[in-house]
């Protein structure tokens, strides 16, 4: 008689196994006339783009009109992506990743985005709700909403926050202004105005946001709003059961082949092994640390809670990734995208210079987009041209004209593309 033999999996083999049959959450809306990608994870593309990739006699004269700029600015560094078509065809670093240690700017060094993570975030939810679970038109509080957590429902005085939509968050028009101060801004204002014992917790923030009234009643105006997306943020978590860095990176970002992408920390202690260094731009004041711990800190480096930004401004990426990241969700046939064409069309989708567009900053009709992004230390511009051409900058420092400043990128971007979007060369650097 034959014994059947019962087989132990030693738990080093489970570790090694488990990660091969746990496949992150797909669409099942997709085009189907994209090409299939083999399920294989390949390298990170920051790993292999280098600035001699991208030297060229033939743009040494835009090199050298980016080079101007940044003196000009007084900017340390900037990486420059610009793909055509879902192609790459530059990527290249521009001054120091890191003065202090003479380190040039190379295409793979990552840079805070900031509000570029608008963008991130957004593709997060309209895939979610392909897959059925969340709607752009669910409430967002109270025994039917989504975060309708009893803390949030008990705070809640005034009945129209009930009336608050997904959609509302993704498009600014949920009521929330920054008449006492930006929430996401304003750790030390909200930790002496609560008398809390220290920064507040994405929960404890909530619910001391909701019991202020809000600005206008929601869908009738609009507002930029962070703390809208922060909200937008916690809805991926609630609904994916998954913490939200977790989940954009598994169904958002490494499906789009993005592996270099992070939420980033405060401190300059705190950075990953290639993300560079941040500076404030001369005349800069020493702000008090988030915390309220009294010391004198550099606006980039612990005035506030970069961490804490979470989906509304915290993911650092390089442009060449950003660019790949851009490719998966333009509706273009060249590169497959991680969401479905109704996806798309609803997020690029113009309405009115007065409607947000979701996740974009703004959307043309003519298939102009704009994605910008500012925070102490950092400026970032995502420009999407009618032609298929997009360019992405990324500075590693501030100016005095704060948000201001990406109006002068734009310009930058349209002269240099004048003069040489035409002798830019012919090759995919996405392809290595």
């Amino acid at each position: 008689m034959s014994r059947k033999r019962l087989i132990i999996i030693p738990p080093v083999i489970l570790c090694i196994l488990l990660p091969a049959v746990m496949l992150p959450l797909s669409s099942s809306s997709r085009d189907d006339n994209k090409p299939q990608e083999e399920a294989v994870l390949p390298g990170r593309l920051n790993d292999t783009l280098t600035n001699a990739m991208s030297t060229f006699g033939e743009t040494a004269g835009m090199d050298a009109m980016i080079e101007k700029y940044l003196a000009q600015w007084e900017i340390k560094g900037a990486s420059l992506a610009i793909m055509r078509n879902d192609s790459l065809l530059y990527a290249k670093g521009y001054g120091y990743a890191d003065e202090e240690k003479g380190e040039k700017m190379q295409p793979g060094h990552i840079l805070r985005m900031a509000s570029v993570s608008k963008l991130i975030t957004a593709t997060g939810i309209m895939l979610l709700q392909e897959k059925g679970l969340v709607s752009l038109q669910d409430t967002v509080f109270g025994a039917h909403g989504i975060l309708n957590d009893s803390l949030y429902t008990a705070a809640i005085k005034e009945k129209s926050k009930f009336n608050i939509t997904v959609e509302q968050l993704l498009r600014h028009k949920a009521g929330f202004t920054n008449s006492r101060g930006d929430p996401m801004f304003s750790t030390r204002d909200i930790i002496r105005q609560f008398r809390l014992d220290g920064p507040p917790d994405h929960e404890t923030l909530v619910r001391c946001i909701l019991s202020r009234p809000l600005g206008y009643q929601p869908g009738t105006w609009q507002r930029y709003s962070n703390f809208g997306y922060l909200l937008l943020s916690m809805i991926i978590e609630k609904a994916s059961g998954t913490d939200y860095e977790t989940f954009i990176q598994e169904n958002v970002l490494h499906p789009a082949g993005c592996y270099d992408m992070h939420l980033a920390y405060n401190y300059h202690e705190e950075k990953y092994p290639d993300e560079v260094r941040y500076y404030m731009h001369a005349g800069s004041d020493l702000c008090e640390e988030y915390n309220l711990s009294g010391r004198m800190v550099e606006r980039c480096y612990g005035a506030n809670d970069i961490h804490a930004l979470s989906g509304a401004g915290a993911w650092c990426g390089s442009p060449a990734e950003l660019a790949r990241f851009v490719a998966s969700i333009d509706g273009r046939p060249e590169v497959r995208d991680i969401i479905s064409g109704e996806s798309v069309r609803a997020m690029t989708e113009y309405f009115d210079p007065e409607t947000y567009s979701l996740g974009w900053n703004d959307t043309k009709p003519t298939g102009e987009w704009t994605r910008t992004g500012t925070l102490g230390g950092t400026s970032a511009l995502v420009k999407y041209f009618p032609d298929g051409e997009c360019w992405i900058m990324i500075t590693n420092t501030s100016t005095w004209k704060g948000p201001g400043f990406t109006r002068y990128t734009e310009s930058l971007f349209r002269k240099c593309r004048e003069k040489y979007s035409a002798l830019l060369p012919a090759q995919d650097l996405f392809g290595l």
